[in-house]
């Protein structure tokens, strides 16, 4: 049996990816996601790195249909979520961090203001909003990344932290 806050915990991560709020994650959420984040750094979405984005955001759709999507149906219901994607990637958070990692590059190519290759903990926070986190969780959240305290986060921090949020409910 899966416990209330087990259940609680992956409806929040959940509501993460239904960025649209009509009950199920599709390939529109995605799209949406990637749009809003090119939106909040000042990217077209014709640059180069706005089509790396989008190219992302559809691998790491294609990649959580191909695990979640249980009826074909082209959308992840919170079930099919909970059930799907949770548990068959609990286990193994490495495949979850290879299914988002084209994203997240792209995500953090979008966010990577200066061209260091890493992020400001400043604009982590600022992607997480971006992403329907609220805004004193994004900043916390972003500080904790930065392990080093140098005020940089790189995708080496990022990609295991996303995969253990969205896989590991405690």
């Amino acid at each position: 049996m899966v416990s209330s806050e087990y259940e609680r915990r992956i409806a929040a991560r959940f509501a993460t990816f239904d960025q649209d709020g009509n009950g199920y994650i599709d390939r529109q959420d995605f799209n949406g996601a990637a749009k809003a984040l090119l939106a909040e750094f000042d990217e077209p979405a014709r640059s180069d790195k706005g089509q790396a984005l989008y190219g992302g955001a559809e691998a790491f759709w294609q990649g959580m249909a191909g695990i979640a999507d249980r009826d074909g149906d082209q959308r992840i219901t919170r079930d099919e979520f909970v059930t799907g994607a949770v548990k068959r990637l609990r286990d193994n958070p490495d495949r979850f961090a290879e299914i988002a990692r084209p994203f997240l590059h792209a995500a953090l190519d979008v966010a990577d203001t200066d061209g260091d290759g890493a992020v400001t903990v400043a604009d982590a926070a600022r992607v997480l909003t971006v992403f329907g986190v609220p805004g004193n969780t994004a900043r916390a959240a972003a500080a904790a990344l930065d392990a080093d305290g140098d005020g940089k986060i790189g995708e080496a921090e990022i990609v295991p932290a996303f995969a253990r949020y969205f896989t590991v409910p405690e």
